[in-house]
């Protein structure tokens, strides 16, 4: 099986659903009602797919500093992966219905622990819902698989780099959340309102239109001006959906982005103990 884009298409992930390499994941998540993903998937979702939380599975435990998602451990992680039958040779589609943001956190940490065959179903679970494809309650059993994390811990920055590197020539800060928030107007969930100094706003929700289809062919004129740039620090609220623009880098071919996985929660924190 050729290795899809970053991006697959629902007519695609419909072709490959009996694809024993192939293996799904549904993201789908809310901030406002953390159980509401979870019921969702009860509901209905695409056949073959397992869950995956946000807070359960894809962060770990808030501490006084560390964002309000902190990555998760990665043992923990591997095992759940190995769990769910992720192997070296799986092919993950993920997908959520938020525009990517849950399923590019996904998207983002396969990659971070080394296994590129990942991609996100375009159009979320609405898109294939549209398309007349089938939905299932029925629970995949837990396989046999065998994760082995290859941790690329240079994708990762922390505050102290952050602060370290944020002014130096031909580094980029990118603040990915709305611009309402960037421009400290308003502030609904952190303590501060603003932005790290030395930032540029580049809103995750301008990856995709409001169907939550990519706007692939406009990524790479949305990095022009920061492409030459060394490295380009990518972060939001809580390290979750800079996973969009850091997809969005990936799709436009740009290979030096990289998370402050704290993001901006983290740096409050600091600011207000």
């Amino acid at each position: 099986m050729v290795d899809p884009s970053p991006i697959v298409s629902a007519d695609w992930l419909q072709q490959h659903l009996d694809d024993p390499q192939v293996l799904i994941v549904d993201c789908r998540f809310s901030l406002i009602e953390p159980e509401l993903g979870h019921q969702q998937y009860e509901t209905g979702h695409i056949p073959g797919a397992y869950y995956l939380d946000l807070n359960r599975d894809l962060s770990s435990l808030i501490g006084q500093h560390g964002g309000r998602h902190p990555l998760p451990n990665v043992e923990e992680l591997a095992a759940k992966l190995s769990k769910i039958g992720i192997t070296e040779s799986t092919q993950v589609i993920v997908y959520d219905d938020s525009r990517f943001a849950f399923a590019a956190r996904l998207w983002w940490l396969l990659r971070y622990l080394g296994h590129d065959r990942v991609a996100i179903l375009n159009g979320g679970f609405k898109n294939w819902q549209a398309a007349g494809y089938s939905v299932t309650t029925v629970k995949p059993d837990l396989k046999a698989g065998q994760f082995i994390p290859r941790l690329r811990s240079q994708w990762l920055v922390d505050i102290d780099a952050v602060k370290a590197r944020k002014d130096l020539p031909n580094i980029a800060l990118v603040d990915s959340r709305e611009g309402e928030r960037y421009r400290g107007e308003k502030e609904p969930i952190d303590p501060i309102a603003g932005h790290i100094p030395g930032a540029v706003n580049y809103p995750w929700q301008d990856v995709t239109d409001a169907n939550g289809f990519v706007r692939s062919e406009e990524q790479p004129d949305r990095w022009s001006t920061l492409q030459s740039a060394d490295e380009i620090l990518v972060y939001c609220g809580s390290g979750v959906t800079a996973c969009v623009n850091l997809l969005s880098l990936a799709i436009a071919g740009i290979d030096t982005g990289k998370l402050y996985a704290g993001s901006w929660s983290d740096w409050c924190s600091h600011l207000n103990p």
